[in-house]
């Protein structure tokens, strides 16, 4: 793909660990060759949230951890070692996600998604994590494969909040290509119903009837990138999955700033819709962390 975006216990009541972005060299699995790294806090609670935060094309975990636009360190030293972070790093050339390829597109296929699966195992045994308080953020290539994971690992994942993304398996590649760009869906013009999003979601992890995670979805009219579109077909995939209506139980003109609506769809779901605003929607941290029951 190519285009460029912003975008056991402890046993102490806490640790310190020096601050700053580490590489984990090893972090296990033989899926991808996607780069973890995580930055815990100086000070960090027993078994600490942990929210993954997923990079843009033309990024890297190092870019995306050092963008002031990127509020995430700014979140994980402000919020008293509540959680701490994980930033994965794509292997891809343009450093985009694997979207596109049925290695990423199922559960344990063996492609970039299976990848970061496998730094949140790691995280929750090498750094006591809640596995009940796992979270995912990403922009932008970032905000597509926070809806894979959230379709291919609904179980380890309890909510997510994305940022001008598609849903998951719209960007799937005919030819099985990794990595691949698709003009229909970044164009808006590849539609499906409820009940077809539906089967695509529920087809990554094929048998599950479990929880899955709760979804924040956030998308610009102006996003000349990924076409607006791409948020209604985000909301028909999510309304499926959760069997909720297309039509919101509650909007908020204004809200969380000017421009903004924010609508309910159910406890589950919830889409935030930026008149004007082009692909790059800013991070909005407080309101993220309050999705995940953080604030």
């Amino acid at each position: 793909m190519h285009f460029s975006t912003l975008a056991g216990a402890l046993t102490l009541p806490c640790v310190v660990f020096a601050a700053g972005l580490e590489k984990v060299a090893n972090y296990g699995g033989s899926a991808s060759k996607a780069e973890m790294y995580v930055y815990k806090p100086a000070t960090i609670q027993p078994n600490p949230a942990l929210i993954v935060v997923i990079h843009s094309c033309q990024s890297s975990a190092s870019s995306y951890f050092n963008n002031a636009k990127i509020p995430w360190k700014q979140g994980t030293d402000a919020n008293g070692g509540k959680y701490i972070t994980i930033w994965p790093s794509s292997p891809n050339s343009g450093t985009c996600w694997d979207v596109s390829s049925k290695k990423s597109l199922v559960r344990n296929g063996g492609g970039d998604s299976n990848a970061i699966a496998n730094m949140i195992k790691y995280a929750i045994t090498e750094y006591k994590a809640d596995p009940e308080k796992v979270f995912v953020t990403g922009g932008s290539s970032g905000g597509m494969m926070s809806n894979v994971l959230a379709a291919t690992y609904p179980d380890m994942i309890k909510a997510v909040s994305l940022y001008s993304g598609v849903a998951a398996g719209c960007f799937v590649s005919a030819s099985g290509g990794v990595d691949q760009w698709n003009d229909s869906c970044s164009g808006g013009k590849l539609t499906h119903t409820q009940a077809e999003w539906k089967k695509i979601a529920e087809d990554m992890y094929p048998g599950y009837n479990g929880t899955r995670p709760k979804m924040q979805i956030w998308h610009g009219s102006a996003d000349g990138t990924l076409a607006p579109q791409n948020y209604q077909e985000e909301l028909k995939q999510w309304t499926g999955v959760f069997g909720y209506s297309m039509t919101a139980t509650a909007s908020k003109a204004n809200t969380p700033e000017s421009s903004y609506t924010t609508s309910d769809y159910g406890e589950n779901l919830q889409g935030i819709y930026a008149q004007g605003v082009g692909h790059s929607v800013p991070s909005h941290l407080k309101v993220s962390e309050a999705w995940f029951g953080l604030a």
